[in-house]
């Protein structure tokens, strides 16, 4: 099994910046090489992909948070980050950090490892 635990998540206004953090553990993640990221899910809306970074580094983001937004990993300390800059009011949702060994699965949004999310509010 894989355990996922969000940080960083909070009140922030319009053009500020945020660092959300997640901490992976279980004997899986530490086997395979798993690929994370980051979904959001504002209230009413659908559950959305911010970001890819597979074991390897590799990054994707969503159109909406190109350039605003940096996704990293430190496989040795098992963790994911999510840099967000210049934020905007439609940014405010909660936050989830996913992993899953296979890529494809984790862009579609059916990763098998999940955490329980944090709320980042952006205040115009």
């Amino acid at each position: 099994q894989v355990q996922l635990v969000e940080s960083g998540g909070g009140l922030v206004q319009a053009g500020g910046s945020l660092r959300l953090s997640c901490a992976a553990s279980g004997r899986t993640f530490s086997r395979y090489n798993m690929a994370m990221g980051w979904f959001r899910q504002a209230p009413g809306k659908e559950r959305e992909l911010v970001a890819t970074i597979s074991s390897g580094g590799s990054t994707y983001y969503a159109d909406s948070v190109k350039g605003r937004f940096t996704i990293s990993r430190d496989n040795a300390k098992n963790t994911l980050d999510l840099q967000m800059n210049s934020l905007k009011p439609e940014d405010t949702a909660v936050y989830y950090c996913t992993a899953d060994g296979a890529s494809v699965r984790l862009r579609a949004g059916t990763g098998d490892f999940w955490g329980q999310g944090t709320q980042v509010t952006v205040s115009s």
